[in-house]
């Protein structure tokens, strides 16, 4: 299941432009885990790109080792119905995304072998819009 905030302020914010050439200042180092997945590129990332990342982690290590995730999905996109006339307000909430800098460290785990991690991460790079790499808690010591 998609991942939604379970209440808002806004439903339909007016929202602006976003630069994606950013560099993470924060959430670009390991917090909680021995290994990562961090984000080479900036730009956005839907629910279901992070839902889909997490359920390929979770169907490949089962229950070994403990997975966080770094980022949360705020961010509403509007759009309209096809084939509809100019006006008529702002469209419906079609779905979640979070923009992300480059630099993010999106996924942590802890508890798996470098192995395991490396061939976690690399199942869950697939199923993300942008170029990642693995980051390791002796590379931030």
């Amino acid at each position: 299941m998609p991942l939604i905030p379970s209440r808002v302020k806004r439903r339909k914010p007016h929202t602006r432009g976003y630069r994606l050439d950013h560099t993470a200042t924060r959430c670009n180092t390991l917090a909680f885990g021995d290994y990562g997945i961090q984000v080479l590129e900036s730009g956005k990332i839907s629910a279901r790109q992070i839902e889909a990342a997490r359920v390929a982690a979770g169907h490949y290590l089962g229950r070994v080792g403990k997975m966080w995730l770094r980022i949360f999905p705020h961010t509403p996109v509007t759009k309209h119905p096809a084939e509809s006339r100019m006006g008529s307000g702002k469209g419906e909430v079609d779905y979640w995304m979070q923009h992300v800098d480059a630099g993010t460290v999106i996924f942590e785990f802890a508890g798996i072998s470098a192995d395991q991690a490396r061939e976690t991460l690399r199942r869950q790079s697939f199923k993300l819009p942008m170029r990642t790499r693995m980051v390791t808690r002796q590379a931030n010591a």
